[in-house]
């Protein structure tokens, strides 16, 4: 996996990019309609990328918002991290604004998402080379405990170092919810300006899945600190793993949707419409709910509005939920994800299987990573971990998985 992956996940953004131009926008075509060479480079896109990579780092060092403490790590200490996603999103919508207002051609992402993309997967690619090497000038109590295997190719896919900064800037952090996330989210709004010139308006079909996706991108940096308890921060290491899909993989394929629906309008039946709000609408409280429930009780097990619940004891001093959303499945906030993940896919009909890639992905996804949380659970809390599966014996979804 850590040599195939780098090689085909990049191939396979591109691949996709292409598909979804292509009038057809069939998966099983063959052969795939190929780019050529003029059609993946543009002189202006690693101009747009990095000037955007470096915006972003700007608003990341401005002193909007609070500092919050990551988890205790090894050598118990605690890094401080700032807590202004949400400002960052806010200022590049203005900033879009803004660009409306001159009559920028922001509809133009749609032609730069090839190069654009290939700039982004040279850039992860530059990215992860130069955490490799210098995760070798780190302390031991800052390496990730998967990633130093020894095998440099496995060590450079997971990554070596846990939380790899320069100065105070921590790299994994800023990456993870900042220039991809938020990047999906304007070329969601480039594909929906497309869509105007070519059209005069956007369709209900665009007008559904940018807000959809607006919706969870903004409620993920309204929760920014919750992420400072997740496993990407907590325990992987920083490495081509993550800066690929950070940089890479989320913006360009995480709006398949918006970019199929410039080529393939589609027309929406009012009670389809209200369907898709209301199944969006399931999956998103779900997934808040649960996951807030979750990072209150590994920061504050006495908050009030989780202290009551039924908990299981560890050997590792902590407790296991039992109940509330965590004693429905293993993993509720997967469910309300995979929710709406198909809530951003039924815009686009049932004539294509392209825009529902991403749901199908993020399935195998979770499932790969549900799998990963068992072991790690398993091996870290044993008997506990296995009495909590008796209680709990659904992983994500009710009575089916």
């Amino acid at each position: 996996g850590a040599v195939c992956i780098p090689i085909f996940l990049p191939l396979t953004v591109l691949f996709l990019i292409c598909v979804n131009r292509s009038p057809d926008a069939a998966l099983l075509q063959w052969p795939p309609p190929l780019p050529s060479l003029d059609q993946l480079w543009n002189p202006t896109a690693p101009l747009l990328l990095l000037g955007w990579i470096a915006l972003h780092a700007f608003l990341y060092l401005l002193p909007l918002g609070k500092i919050s403490e990551g988890l205790v790590l090894r050598d118990g200490t605690r890094l401080k991290y700032p807590i202004n996603g949400f400002h960052s999103l806010c200022i590049s919508g203005a900033l879009l604004m803004l660009l409306l207002m001159f009559k920028a051609p922001l509809g133009h992402l749609f032609e730069m998402m090839l190069p654009l993309a290939v700039c982004a997967i040279a850039v992860s690619f530059m990215l992860s080379v130069y955490l490799y090497l210098s995760s070798f000038w780190a302390p031991p109590h800052a390496l990730a405990l998967g990633g130093n295997t020894g095998n440099p190719l496995y060590d450079y896919f997971i990554g070596r170092e846990l939380n790899p900064r320069i100065g105070h800037f921590d790299l994994k952090y800023f990456c993870e919810l900042r220039p991809g996330l938020i990047g999906w989210v304007v070329i969601n709004f480039g594909m929906l300006m497309q869509e105007v010139e070519l059209r005069g308006s956007p369709s209900l079909a665009m007008m559904l899945v940018n807000s959809f996706q607006l919706l969870y991108v903004a409620d993920a940096l309204w929760n920014e600190e919750a992420v400072l308890t997740t496993m990407d921060i907590v325990h992987d290491g920083f490495g081509f793993m993550l800066v690929f899909g950070d940089l890479a993989w989320v913006p360009f394929t995480y709006s398949l949707q918006a970019a199929f629906l410039v080529g393939h309008p589609q027309t929406l039946s009012p009670m389809g419409v209200a369907a898709t709000i209301t199944l969006n609408g399931i999956g998103y409280y779900i997934f808040r709910k649960s996951n807030s429930q979750k990072n209150q009780f590994r920061r504050s097990p006495t908050h009030p509005s989780v202290s009551r619940l039924e908990t299981i004891a560890t050997a590792t001093g902590k407790r296991l939920l039992v109940s509330g959303w965590w004693g429905l499945v293993r993993h509720p906030n997967y469910l309300g994800d995979l929710l709406m993940a198909l809530a951003w896919s039924l815009p686009c009909g049932f004539s294509h299987l392209l825009p529902y890639f991403y749901v199908i992905y993020f399935t195998v996804l979770l499932i790969h990573r549900e799998a990963r949380d068992e072991r790690h659970c398993r091996a870290k809390y044993g008997l506990a971990w296995e009495t909590y599966c008796r209680r709990v014996p659904y992983r994500i979804i009710p009575y089916i998985y």
